[in-house]
């Protein structure tokens, strides 16, 4: 075994503690890291964005109803009769004035001639009762007959042509009587089914119709609007923030959704709200040459309201909403740079937005892109194609 002297022991001790700190900064040199880099600015995103310009825009009420006819005649006897006839077909069209039904007219037709004799009778008695006064008148001045007999005859003149007025009373009766046994229709349009056959009984002004004749061409359509959006619009108009649409058509959606090819024409709003819904009653009148619309079908009709100008319309796929339903745009800055804008929208024209506030002419809303980017992302943006025009607003 090796022994060290102690001044040799001391030496390297000495050594090992100058050594010792040389080789712990050495160690830590090595081990340090040098100062994170700056990290590449990304390039700006593309997006697609829609420069937003003022138009006029037709406010409408999408409103549900119910079709009617403009015309409706229910057919019944004016006189006792039997079927004889019915000269119809059943569902068809029929014409004003055209006989529907033929009674037995065999009793009528003998009281009508018989009327017609008494008449050529009474013509007959006042022609004599004529000329008797005439005569008697002649002979008066002569004294030729008494004055008494003269006054007679005039009494007889007077009595035969108030007899000759009431035989033409009683033709004009019996004519009449003649002809209610010819049912005719009083208005031209579409017949129903007949609740009577050959052979029936029918009498004068009975409870049940023996058909009934609907003008379908132009239709009514009925529909119903509530007060208080009536209310609410008179405000906006007399604030001058809207303005009144003037003839303006009417236009209708069918049960299937399709749109009806024939616009109509507002005819009059009721003047008495129903207590029970709050609403009142608004007609419109529509064409139906091709008889598409039939009495007591569902529509929808869009009528015009209001018109506004200068509004702002924005695309409905760069709006988007919170779960609280608050609607919010990203627009491009004056720096290039996407941003967050709180909007109010609550009325849709097609694939659009009507913004009343948030939003003026000139700002550029993002429409496509909007998952890539962030608020404060640096953009570059590229005009969307031209949009349609607005079509009239559902109120």
């Amino acid at each position: 075994m090796r022994v060290f002297a102690p001044t040799t022991m001391f030496a390297f001790a000495s050594a090992i503690r100058l050594t010792a700190p040389l080789l712990a900064v050495t160690a830590l040199a090595a081990c340090g890291k040098a100062p994170p880099a700056a990290p590449p600015v990304p390039p700006p995103v593309e997006v697609t964005v829609v420069t937003l310009a003022p138009a006029t825009v037709t406010l409408a009420r999408e409103l549900p109803g119910r079709t009617s006819p403009s015309l409706i005649a229910e057919i019944r006897p004016q006189a006792n009769g039997i079927v004889k006839k019915r000269l119809f077909d059943e569902g068809g069209r029929v014409k004003a004035g055209q006989v529907l039904y033929q009674l037995d007219d065999a009793i009528p037709r003998a009281n009508d001639a018989s009327a017609r004799a008494a008449l050529l009778r009474a013509q007959a008695t006042l022609e004599n009762a004529r000329l008797t006064a005439a005569r008697s008148a002649e002979l008066v001045r002569i004294d030729a007959v008494s004055r008494q007999d003269n006054e007679a005859s005039v009494a007889a003149l007077k009595q035969a042509e108030a007899d000759l007025a009431s035989a033409k009373a009683n033709v004009e009766t019996s004519s009449a009587t003649l002809a209610y046994s010819r049912i005719t229709s009083p208005i031209s349009g579409r017949i129903g089914r007949s609740s009577v056959t050959q052979g029936a009984l029918v009498t004068a002004n009975q409870a049940a119709a023996l058909a009934t004749v609907q003008q379908l061409d132009p239709m009514f359509v009925d529909v119903t609007q509530s007060s208080a959006e009536w209310l609410e619009l008179r405000k906006e108009l007399a604030s001058g923030r809207l303005e009144a649409a003037r003839d303006v058509p009417v236009t209708l959606f069918l049960e299937d959704g399709s749109r009806y090819p024939q616009p109509g024409k507002l005819d009059f709003s009721d003047v008495t709200v129903d207590p029970a819904t709050g609403s009142f009653l608004v007609r419109i009148v529509v064409p139906n040459p091709d008889d598409v619309l039939l009495p007591g079908m569902y529509v929808r009709a869009e009528l015009a309201g209001a018109v506004q100008q200068n509004a702002i319309l924005v695309p409905q796929q760069g709006v988007a909403r919170d779960p609280k339903g608050n609607a919010s745009v990203m627009v491009v800055g004056a720096d290039s740079k996407a941003e967050v804008r709180p909007i109010k929208a609550f009325r849709a024209i097609g694939d659009r937005w009507l913004v009343e506030s948030g939003l003026a002419a000139g700002d550029r809303v993002i429409v496509e892109g909007l998952q890539k980017i962030r608020p404060g992302v640096a953009v570059h943006a590229a005009e969307a194609k031209a949009q349609p025009p607005a079509a009239p607003a559902p109120r």
